[in-house]
């Protein structure tokens, strides 16, 4: 069971989308998990062939129990291979492994979307009941409406009442214990700064005009971008504390704090952001709210943030000092973009002006630096043509 976060202890087995015998690939998302952040589909980290299942659906285990066993060789049938059987979560604590089942013994998995999971839990709709009248059978959000609203017959079991303890509070109480750890443990230092955007916005503007609307940028993505750059001169913000001493991450993935529509939040990331263009950083950044909204996130996705970036500008807020989510040792603030008197050249004009923030963790950086990445990030910002 990976961990999805600092605020995550357990999570609950959902559905395994592999079966024993089935040839695996890094990546290939094998299981979906039950989390306070929502489901979660859970990612292979090994090549290989899926061996053994040792959590079975439904089943609620801690972070770092084993989920499968996963044999490396790849090739041939399971119990044939001399490879070493791997975990799917590394350096995950032993655990009993049942016996081995025939394949034909397990049922066939149903196609059920994110959505239509999580509607199915808000109106205690049992989906071994539900036809699906998607694609290959696939259970949509209507499917399952259509099972809540259709009258139950005689004698027939009730509907499963939903989950006593709601969702967003469970994940706010998550949350607070997160952030109350981290101001516990974390020696916060802050810095802000006023960035004007001039220049940004007059070739944001000039630059959308080419674009056709579905592919025009929001100042997010140069804000991202140019938070990304600043990370390769000031490296010491981009990773974790852990064990006493500061880890570099393996890439810049920037977590983006999301607001949730049922309350709460989670902060997924934009893997290599530093590598992508101004176009494929829009898409990316439109595409993982679509799906945290929509409770279809990846494993890798919450796992793999190596500093967070919040932006509270489209609520009015002028300046934000967030909280470090640990174990990362940085976090962004932005506000909102707003015409503000500004000296230029001895004169006072309006100018569009943005507050940046950053909170960073004394321990692994110092004021002096958060200083260079700042003043990095407004000076790749009066440049947006080369970001």
């Amino acid at each position: 069971m990976p961990a999805l976060g600092a605020d995550m202890e357990a999570g609950t087995l959902v559905e395994w989308l592999k079966r024993p015998g089935d040839p695996l690939k890094r990546g290939d998302v094998i299981a979906v998990v039950d989390t306070q952040k929502g489901a979660i589909e859970i990612e292979c980290f090994e090549d290989g062939v899926l061996d053994r299942i040792v959590v079975k659906p439904g089943e609620k285990v801690p972070v770092g129990a084993v989920l499968a066993l996963v044999d490396g060789g790849g090739a041939g049938k399971p119990e044939a291979s001399t490879t070493p059987q791997r975990e799917v979560t590394p350096s995950a604590p032993p655990a009993p492994s049942p016996a081995p089942q025939a394949a034909h013994a397990e049922p066939a998995r149903q196609r059920v979307s994110p959505i239509a999971r999580k509607r199915a839990a808000d109106l205690g709709v049992d989906l071994a009941r539900v036809t699906g009248s998607g694609a290959q059978g696939a259970i949509t959000s209507e499917d399952v409406e259509r099972a809540a609203a259709a009258p139950k017959a005689p004698g027939s079991p009730p509907a499963a009442a939903p989950a006593p303890a709601d969702r967003s509070t469970s994940m706010r109480a998550a949350i607070a214990a997160a952030m109350a750890r981290s101001k516990r443990e974390i020696p916060h230092y802050y810095l802000s700064t006023t960035i004007d955007l001039s220049a940004a916005s007059g070739w944001l503007r000039a630059e959308n005009a080419k674009r056709p609307l579905a592919e025009r940028l929001l100042p997010a993505a140069l804000l991202i971008k140019a938070m990304a750059l600043a990370l390769l001169e000031v490296p010491e913000l981009n990773g974790y504390w852990e064990n006493g001493r500061f880890r570099k991450g393996d890439g810049i993935h920037i977590g983006c704090a999301i607001s949730l529509r049922g309350g709460g939040l989670v902060a997924p990331a934009l893997h290599d952001a530093d590598k992508a263009n101004l176009t494929t950083l829009m898409r990316a950044l439109q595409d993982l709210v679509a799906r945290a909204r929509a409770g279809a996130l990846k494993s890798s996705e919450l796992a793999d943030p190596t500093i967070t970036m919040t932006n509270l500008g489209d609520q009015g807020v002028e300046s934000t000092f967030g909280i470090i989510y640990p174990p990362q040792v940085a976090l962004v603030g932005f506000g909102k973009i707003s015409e503000r008197p500004w000296i230029a050249s001895g004169r006072i004009e309006a100018r569009p002006l943005i507050t940046a923030t950053l909170s960073g963790d004394h321990r692994a950086s110092d004021g002096h630096r958060g200083g260079v990445f700042l003043a990095t990030m407004d000076r790749l910002l009066q440049k947006p043509e080369q970001l």
